[in-house]
């Protein structure tokens, strides 16, 4: 998504900015939870996004993505090798095999959530599997890291040091980022790895959007005619895992968009 880029510090939420962030964040993980099981088959991404919005709807939240900078749609649906910001359309019909990501957010009094996911639609070859749970195990291994007086770097470091063994593409020109009472926020958050220098300290009350976008080929990427569909340049299949964390002032952070399944 293009943000509208602060140059501020990043924010620190005190303990009622951190409930609302909350509250926002767990109506999103059900927003996605019930996008999982309507994935297969057979149905549009415009199916998807008209299905997603009602639900952002349901929850009585807002859908932050939708007209952001001019982007039209409420659910980011890519497919195969798009990386992110797929435009839903009613003539892209998802097909046993692919593999489709889904990127949202909602705002509900007044503050911001956001998380993505990429499944399988019906059976679906075992390296794109496999690219899709490393992806996700990626994004864990970067959150052991965003520990109070830990910095970002060791976020960005952790991701890298899984991936680049794997051999994964790790997209480079797109990264996560702070979020609260706006969808983008300092600071800008890389998943690829940042030699000799350290980033900001992270403190209790950031919140973060921590997104890695993985590639089964080269992290490079272009963007569409449509100027907003990503998709990897050799062609190659990518995935997108995301979640909104809050630093906590002991441990691991907190996930906040975690779908009940996943915890």
């Amino acid at each position: 998504m293009r943000r509208n880029r602060n140059k501020e510090q990043p924010s620190i939420k005190n303990a009622e900015e951190l409930e609302l962030m909350r509250q926002s964040c767990k109506r999103l993980a059900y927003v996605h939870s019930k996008l999982k099981d309507f994935i297969r088959p057979g149905i549009s991404t415009a199916d998807i996004n008209e299905y997603g919005e009602s639900l952002i709807a349901e929850q009585g939240g807002k859908p932050n993505f939708k007209n952001y900078n001019g982007y039209p749609a409420a659910i980011c649906v890519s497919v195969n090798d798009e990386v992110v910001h797929g435009i839903p359309s009613a003539d892209r019909i998802l097909e046993e095999g692919d593999i489709v990501s889904l990127d949202c957010g909602l705002i509900y009094e007044g503050f911001h959530s956001d998380a993505a996911r990429t499944w399988g639609v019906g059976n679906i070859h075992p390296n794109a599997q496999k690219l899709i749970d490393d992806t996700r195990k990626s994004f864990f291994e970067g959150i052991r890291m965003a520990i109070n007086g830990n910095h970002l770097y060791d976020i960005s470091n952790a991701i890298a040091a899984y991936l680049t063994p794997l051999g994964y593409g790790i997209v480079r020109d797109l990264t996560g980022h702070g979020i609260g009472r706006n969808l983008h926020e300092e600071p800008v958050i890389p998943n690829y790895r940042i030699p000799f220098k350290k980033g900001i300290e992270l403190k209790p009350g950031m919140t973060l959007a921590v997104e890695p976008m993985v590639t089964l080929g080269t992290w490079r990427v272009y963007w569409e005619s449509d100027g907003w569909t990503v998709r990897t340049q050799d062609g190659a299949p990518a995935a997108h895992y995301e979640n909104t964390i809050a630093i906590r002032p002991d441990g691991e952070p907190e996930i906040l968009t975690l779908m009940e399944d996943e915890k």
